[in-house]
């Protein structure tokens, strides 16, 4: 590990290091009016949410790294005490990155980025056409981190009223693939929250899980089994029985056609390549090779069957 203290950095390379180290980060996409009321529109990713009863969410719109000045975004929120904030899809990236610039004051952003504005229903600024997710914002607090150059300006807004695109609202929930956000990272990078990048991982249960420590010794040392899967394996609240296990046995017990040893293994990595956890264990017993069914189990858990797993596991 290298290491740093931030008073021995220069202001820039500390700047660097949370923009590159605290990733991805969520995007607000901030609208604002300015004192003749032209709509002002900029991207802050130092956001987030905090609490939901009442809903909170916060952003700073820090002091220039290059002179400590303050964006326009600040002083029209300090002004008005209302905002609009809007997530960012991959579809909008490129327009919000244009909003970005530092035009002058009294330059309608949404004018040079090509977004379109929208009325609100509560506040006077405009939400974000594109936007397949927007609040409508009070201020309630802002809290000034510091007084110098980078320094932050944490601003503290209630929701009002949410917007949600019907084409995103799937089941009584938002589909994150439909929603497909972007994220802010270091440098020019910004991270996509679609397709492999988006995964499941079940919560832990009410009940006390078993924990790590007490995952048998076989288990906890395999080769095949990453830190992560024997986490989710510790998830679990117990370990199966042996009546359990004995019933996955029993109904794996169906004919393998191939007798040899090689086909079985080529069978084996076709079963791998299609997810199909069942047939890979019922080739490992065949063929006695424990580190198969470890394999095996791997797939499962890769595949949210945890319970399958731990009875693969006990055999």
């Amino acid at each position: 590990m290298k290491h740093f203290r931030p008073e021995e950095l220069s202001i820039p390379e500390v700047f660097g290091l949370l923009l590159a180290g605290v990733a991805p980060r969520p995007i607000a996409l901030v609208a604002t009016l300015s004192e003749n009321g032209t709509p002002n529109l900029s991207p802050f990713s130092f956001f987030n949410a905090f609490g939901s009863n009442p809903p909170y969410v916060a952003f700073s719109p820090s002091t220039r790294v290059r002179d400590g000045s303050k964006k326009h975004t600040y002083y029209n929120l300090l002004r008005e005490r209302e905002c609009t904030i809007q997530a960012v899809s991959y579809d909008m990236v490129e327009q919000v990155n244009l909003a970005s610039a530092e035009f002058l004051e009294g330059v309608d952003e949404f004018v040079k980025s090509g977004l379109t504005p929208v009325p609100s229903d509560l506040v006077k600024a405009p939400m974000v056409k594109e936007s397949p997710f927007r609040m409508e914002c009070v201020l309630e607090q802002e809290i000034a981190l510091g007084n110098g150059m980078g320094s932050g300006n944490l601003m503290i807004c209630r929701v009002l009223k949410f917007h949600v695109a019907e084409a995103v609202y799937d089941g009584g929930e938002i589909d994150p693939q439909k929603l497909d956000l972007v994220a802010r990272m270091g440098g020019n990078f910004y991270c996509r929250a679609g397709g492999d990048a988006v995964f499941e991982v079940e919560k832990p249960l009410r009940a006390v899980g078993m924990g790590y420590d007490l995952l048998p010794d076989r288990v906890k040392y395999s080769q095949v089994l990453s830190a992560n899967n024997l986490a989710h394996l510790a998830g679990a609240e117990k370990l199966p029985s042996d009546l359990e296990v004995k019933e996955l046995a029993l109904g794996l017990e169906r004919n393998v056609d191939l007798d040899d040893e090689w086909d079985l293994l080529r069978s084996f990595e076709r079963c791998l390549n299609a997810g199909d956890y069942e047939k890979m264990l019922s080739i490992a017993l065949h063929l006695k090779e424990r580190k198969l069914i470890e394999l095996a189990a791997k797939t499962a858990l890769e595949n949210h069957d945890r319970e399958f797993a731990w009875k693969a596991l006990m055999l």
